[in-house]
C-alpha cells in the first residue's frame, strides 16, 4: 500500500496515500482493530451536520473567516450527499468519548475544504472551532436517534399498526377459542385478538413519541466539561438555529448542558422503550406462530403467506420465517438495551465514556425495529388467511363455553358438565341439554359464541 506521512501532536505516522483522513484517524485504525465495524452511517451523517452548522454559527459570530466557513460547508454538503462514505473507518470499540470519530470527520472535512480553498483548513482550529468531542458526540447521538426515530421507526410502526387494524376489521366476525395459559378459554373474535396487538403497537408508538422532546435537547456548546470553554458567546443558540434550518427540526439549546455530557439517561430511557416494542413484537410473532402451527398437528387457525421452502430434507414443509426473523430482531434489541444500560452507568464526573457503544446499539435497535415492522406487516400480517373450519371445530368442542351457564346453574354444576363434555369429546351444548332442564333453544342462546364475545 502506498502511503504518505501525516503529523499530529504525537509526531508522524504513515497514512494511505489516497485517504482523505489524517494522523489521528490512522492512529485509531491502528489502535482499535477490534470488530471491523465502523460507526453507523446515520451517526457519521449527524456529525457532519453538526460540523456544517457549527461552521455557519462560528462565521456568524466572527470566530471563523467567511471563506473557511464556506469551504467547510461545501465539504460537508459533499459528504451529506453521500460522497466519500468509505473514509470513516474508525471502529465502534474505540476511545469512550468518541474522539477518534470526531477527529476522523474533522480531518476528512478539513482535507476536502483545503483542496477546495487552496489553503490549509485545520481539523482542530477550524472544523472543530467552538467544539469538543465531549459535546459533539452526545449531540450526534441525540440528532441521529431523533432523525432515525422520526424518519424510519415511527412511520414503520404506524404502517404496521394500520395493517393490523385493517385485518382486525376483516376478521371481526370470525370467532375462535380464546386461550389463557395456552389452554382453552372463553371465545374471542379474531378481530378482537388483532385489535389487542394494534393497541399494543399504538401505545409503544406514543411512548416513543414522548422521547423526541428529550432528544431535542442538545449538548452542543458545552465543549470540554459543560462550561462552554473556548466557544464563542452565543454559539449554542446560533448553532441550534443553523441545525434547525438544515434539518427542518426543532432542536433546542438548554440553559445547562452538564447532564447531557455526563450522562446518557435519555438514550437509556429511549432504549427501554425500544425494548418494550421488541417485547410487543415478540408477543405478536409468537401468537402468529401458534395460530399458524400445524397445519395438521397444530392449531392450524391461520396460514401465513408461503414465502420459501421450509426444509432441506422434508418436502412441502413451510415455516413461519417472518415471525422467526422478527423474534431474532427482538432478541438483539433486548440485548442492545442491556449494553446501553451498562454504558449509561459509565459516566464519571463530567463525561460518559461509552458514547460510541451507546450510539451504535441505539441506532442498530431503531434500524432493526423499523425494518422488522415493515416486513412483519407486509409479508405476514397483511397476507395470512383464516382457516374458518378449524376455528369452528375447536369452538364447538370447547368445554369452557359452559362458563356462560354459571349464572343459571352455578359453578360446580357447570364444572361437572365441562368435565363430562371433555371426557366424552362431545359439544358442550349436547351434554348441558342432557344434564340440565334448560331448553335447547335457550342453551343455544346462552352458549352462542357471537353473544359471548
Amino acid at each position: 500500500m502506498k502511503t504518505r506521512k501525516e503529523k499530529d501532536s504525537l509526531g508522524s505516522i504513515e497514512v494511505p496515500v489516497d485517504a482523505l483522513y489524517g494522523a489521528q484517524t490512522q492512529r485509531a485504525v491502528d489502535n482499535f482493530p477490534i470488530s471491523g465495524q465502523p460507526m453507523p452511517e446515520d451517526f457519521i451523517q449527524a456529525v457532519v451536520q453538526i460540523k456544517r452548522s457549527a461552521a455557519l454559527a462560528n462565521a456568524e459570530l466572527g470566530a471563523l473567516p467567511a471563506d473557511i466557513a464556506k469551504a467547510i460547508v461545501g465539504a460537508c454538503d459533499r459528504l451529506l450527499a453521500g460522497e466519500h462514505a468509505d473514509q470513516f473507518p474508525v471502529d465502534i470499540y474505540q476511545t469512550g468519548s468518541g474522539t477518534s470519530t470526531n477527529m476522523n470527520v474533522n480531518e476528512v472535512i478539513a482535507r476536502l475544504a483545503s483542496d477546495a480553498l487552496k489553503q490549509t483548513v485545520s481539523p482542530n482550529d477550524h472544523v472543530n472551532c467552538s467544539q469538543s468531542s465531549n459535546d459533539v458526540i452526545p449531540t450526534a447521538i441525540h440528532l441521529s436517534a431523533s432523525t432515525s426515530l422520526q424518519g424510519d421507526l415511527l412511520p414503520a410502526l404506524q404502517a404496521l399498526q394500520n395493517i393490523v387494524r385493517r385485518r382486525a376489521a376483516e376478521c371481526a366476525a370470525q370467532i375462535k377459542t380464546g386461550r389463557t395459559h395456552l389452554m382453552d378459554a372463553m371465545p374471542v373474535s379474531l378481530g378482537q385478538e388483532l385489535e389487542g396487538w394494534a393497541d399494543q403497537l399504538d401505545k409503544c408508538g406514543s411512548r416513543l413519541q414522548q422521547h423526541l422532546a428529550f432528544l431535542a435537547q442538545l449538548a452542543q456548546g458545552g465543549t470540554a466539561v459543560g462550561t462552554g470553554v473556548n466557544a464563542e458567546e452565543g454559539f449554542a443558540g446560533a448553532f441550534v438555529a443553523q441545525l434547525n434550518k438544515l434539518t427542518g427540526a426543532h432542536f433546542v439549546a438548554p440553559q445547562r448542558r452538564f447532564d447531557l455530557m455526563a450522562s446518557q439517561d435519555t438514550a437509556v430511557a429511549l432504549s427501554g422503550e425500544l425494548k418494550t416494542l421488541a417485547v410487543a413484537l415478540s408477543k405478536i410473532c409468537n401468537d402468529l406462530r401458534w395460530m399458524n402451527s400445524g397445519p395438521l398437528a397444530g392449531l392450524g387457525e391461520i396460514q401465513l403467506p408461503t414465502l420459501q421452502p421450509g426444509s432441506s430434507i422434508m418436502p412441502g414443509k413451510v415455516n413461519p420465517v417472518i415471525p422467526e426473523a422478527v423474534l431474532m430482531v427482538a432478541a438483539t434489541v433486548i440485548g442492545n438495551d442491556t449494553s446501553i444500560t451498562v454504558a449509561g452507568q459509565s459516566g464519571n464526573f463530567q463525561l460518559n465514556v461509552m458514547l460510541p457503544l451507546v450510539a451504535s446499539k441505539l441506532l442498530e435497535s431503531i434500524k432493526l425495529l423499523s425494518n422488522a415492522c415493515t416486513v412483519l406487516g407486509e409479508k405476514a400480517v397483511s397476507g395470512f388467511t383464516v382457516n374458518e373450519p378449524a376455528l369452528q371445530a375447536n369452538l364447538a368442542k370447547n368445554p369452557v363455553l359452559v362458563t356462560a351457564l354459571n349464572p343459571v346453574i352455578g359453578y360446580l354444576k357447570a364444572a361437572e358438565i365441562a368435565k363430562r363434555a371433555y371426557a366424552e369429546n362431545r359439544p358442550i351444548i349436547d351434554v348441558a341439554e342432557e344434564d340440565t332442564d334448560i331448553p335447547r333453544s335457550e342453551l343455544e342462546r346462552l352458549l352462542d359464541p357471537a353473544r359471548l364475545v
